[in-house]
C-alpha cells in the first residue's frame, strides 16, 4: 500500500508538472530594467546633448560673484549697480554707479577690492560704504570684482 501511494504521488506530480506546458513556452517579457535603462540612456543623451545645454553668461567666479553681490550690495547699488537700489533714496550721498564705464576705467580691480574689504572712506571714496572684509573672504570680494566689471555699460546706455 505504500508503495502504490508512492507511485501514485509520483505520477501525479508528474502529470502537473507537465500539464501546463501546452507544448510552446510562453513569450518572456523583457527584463524590467532593461527598458528603463533604455530610457534613462535616451533622456540623459537629450538633456546632456551640447544643443539643449544653455550656456551661461558668466564663468563660474562671476556667477558667485553676482549671488553674493546681490546678498550684499544690490540693496544699496540696485540690480544692475547703477546706484538704484531700494536703501539708496535714504542715502545721502547716494550709491554711485558701478556700471558707470568712466568709473569703472579709472578704477583698477585692487581698487575695487580695497572699497569692498575696508569700506569706501579707505580708499577715498564715500564713507557710506561699509567695510566687507569680515564678512566675505578674499576669494569671495574677487569674486564680486568680477561680476561687477560685467556691469559695465555700452557707449548707448544699454547693459
Amino acid at each position: 500500500m505504500t508503495w502504490s501511494l508512492r507511485v501514485t504521488g509520483v505520477a501525479l506530480a508528474l502529470l502537473v508538472c507537465t500539464g501546463g506546458c501546452g507544448g510552446k513556452a510562453a513569450p518572456r517579457a523583457p527584463h524590467p530594467g532593461a527598458a528603463a535603462d533604455s530610457a534613462a540612456a535616451d533622456s540623459a543623451a537629450a538633456i546632456y546633448s551640447a544643443a539643449h545645454l544653455p550656456i551661461p553668461e558668466l564663468g563660474y567666479n562671476a556667477r558667485e560673484g553676482q549671488a553674493l553681490y546681490r546678498h550684499y550690495c544690490m540693496n544699496c547699488h540696485g540690480d544692475a549697480g547703477k546706484g538704484d537700489g531700494f536703501n539708496a533714496y535714504n542715502l545721502d550721498p547716494r550709491p554711485r554707479s558701478l556700471a558707470d564705464s568712466t568709473f569703472q576705467a579709472r578704477h583698477s580691480d585692487a581698487d575695487l577690492l580695497a572699497a569692498i574689504r575696508s569700506g569706501g572712506g579707505a580708499v577715498g571714496l564715500s564713507t557710506g560704504m561699509p567695510p566687507w572684509g569680515r564678512t566675505l573672504n578674499e576669494r569671495q570680494i574677487r569674486n564680486v570684482v568680477d561680476y561687477l566689471r560685467t556691469l559695465v555699460e555700452s557707449e548707448a546706455g544699454a547693459h
